[in-house]
């Protein structure tokens, strides 16, 4: 299977459990690998994913409506990654490194990988 990735996008998010999240916000970055059968042949951007578009739709969920759990960000992440006809299979990241924790961390973050076959019952 082939790739497509998107690495270390950036957007301002309101989510998380504390409402000094939900009123400040803060920087949330996002990975995306989506596997897909790539047509290496054609040369033509009709036959594959257009990332710059998938790269927006990351940023537009990331600064859209929000969630308390960044786990509930990535699904919807990827819900939108494989409503693309083409992608089989999606690995996200998302990275919260300002998360408010009693520690000294350099980052958070949640990872799920789903496929367009799967049907998910939680």
């Amino acid at each position: 299977m082939d790739a497509i990735n998107i690495t270390g996008l950036v957007a301002t998010g309101f989510h998380g459990v504390f409402p000094e999240e939900r009123v400040e916000g803060q920087r949330f970055v996002v990975d995306a690998e989506l596997l897909l059968p790539l047509d290496t042949q054609s040369d033509d951007l009709a036959n594959t994913v257009n990332y710059a578009e998938i790269a927006g739709m990351i940023r537009t969920e990331v600064e859209g409506e929000p969630c308390q759990l960044i786990e509930t960000l990535a699904g919807r992440i990827a819900d939108r990654c494989l409503s693309h006809p083409l992608v089989q299979q999606v690995r996200v990241t998302v990275h919260k490194p300002q998360a408010p924790v009693p520690h000294e961390i350099s980052d958070l973050s949640v990872t799920i990988t789903r496929s367009s076959h799967e049907q998910r019952s939680f």
